[in-house]
């Protein structure tokens, strides 16, 4: 299907739905907002009286097993807010949402003091210990999440992505098989401790594009794709943000505010080296995703968050000896981690 018949697929189901839902008889107006990197379309429905609603376009019908459905049940018990859902219409792959505006955290950081800045982070690493906590409480087998975990290979497939669509891809560098077969060899062994951790649940893209700032609170979204993983994945997502700078002061100081939320008796320098293993792995498989957005989606949004990612991946390559092999092996073709 061309992407012209894909837009209109989505028009026609919208026009289908204001009318049987009585929304166009009210003179409800449509408005297209900008979309991920999903293949999912949003539209934002605004009333006569101003007030407003999200409608969430699916690429085909749906029935009750939805991810986004069955992991927003699981989420509506849990202290952790998430947008209502106020109609479904399955037949034509919609979902009619709560409207958070269009505030990010990563939006509101630009224009937020040091003081506000540092309560909506805190408040974000509240929201993992919650998921973390209140979702081994209620861990069932009739909720996805449970089901699904980032296990050695659902890790290891995301390192095969980082090499073929970032750096085989993107870069265009040439390796010969016993360099590739090296490269692969510590991919494997980090990719081996992460999976070997304890796995509590977790958002799965946990970052600051996530994060809603809606009635002066922070709200999740792109929720769908939650599973079990090691407690260090959010937090990696949420601080080695490829869209925020933090400093590592900041970064610091929220783990500890996290592992004494969470009540852990772990020390510090322990803790740190797993989050930052996880970072590790978390960031190179952003630069699979954006190298694969940019050269197989001709989308060219994400090169400019390249750089900063870069420097989280050498950095902690850097910092610890088990990391000198994978990086000798990659700033060898890649300048920045050099």
């Amino acid at each position: 299907m061309t992407g012209r018949a894909v837009a209109d697929s989505f028009q026609e189901r919208v026009e289908e739905y204001l009318g049987r839902s009585g929304q166009r008889a009210r003179g409800v107006r449509v408005v297209p907002l900008t979309g991920d990197a999903s293949d999912r379309r949003y539209f934002r429905l605004i009333s006569p009286e101003g007030q407003t609603m999200v409608l969430a376009a699916y690429p085909a019908a749906f029935d009750d097993s939805l991810p986004f459905l069955n992991v927003t049940r699981l989420l509506d018990q849990m202290p952790v807010p998430v947008p209502d859902i106020l109609d479904e219409a399955p037949d034509l792959g919609l979902l009619l949402l709560e409207d958070l505006g269009d505030v990010t955290l990563q939006a509101h950081l630009g224009l937020a003091s040091s003081e506000e800045h540092g309560k909506l982070y805190r408040e974000a690493v509240r929201l993992i210990a919650a998921l973390q906590h209140r979702g081994a409480q209620l861990a069932s087998d009739i909720y996805l999440p449970y089901g699904i975990a980032f296990d050695e290979a659902k890790l290891g497939w995301e390192m095969e992505f980082f090499l073929k669509h970032y750096l085989l891809g993107y870069r265009g560098v040439e390796l010969d098989e016993a360099t590739l077969a090296a490269i692969r060899i510590e991919l494997r062994l980090m990719v081996e401790r992460l999976a070997a951790e304890p796995r509590v649940l977790c958002h799965r893209d946990y970052h600051s594009r996530n994060l809603m700032l809606h009635k002066q609170r922070l709200y999740l979204i792109d929720y769908q794709d939650a599973r079990l993983g090691p407690d260090t994945y959010d937090l990696a997502s949420l601080l080695r943000d490829s869209y925020v700078d933090l400093s590592d002061s900041t970064v610091n100081w929220l783990l500890a505010y996290f592992l004494a939320l969470s009540g852990r008796p772990e020390a510090e320098a322990e803790f740190r080296e797993r989050f930052d293993l996880m970072s590790l792995q978390r960031n190179l498989k952003a630069l699979g995703t954006f190298g694969y957005q940019t050269t197989a989606k001709q989308n060219p949004v994400y090169i400019q968050y390249m750089p900063r990612t870069l420097r989280y991946v050498r950095n902690n390559l850097a910092r610890y000896r088990a990391f000198g092999r994978l990086h000798d092996l990659l700033a060898a073709h890649v300048d920045e981690l050099r």
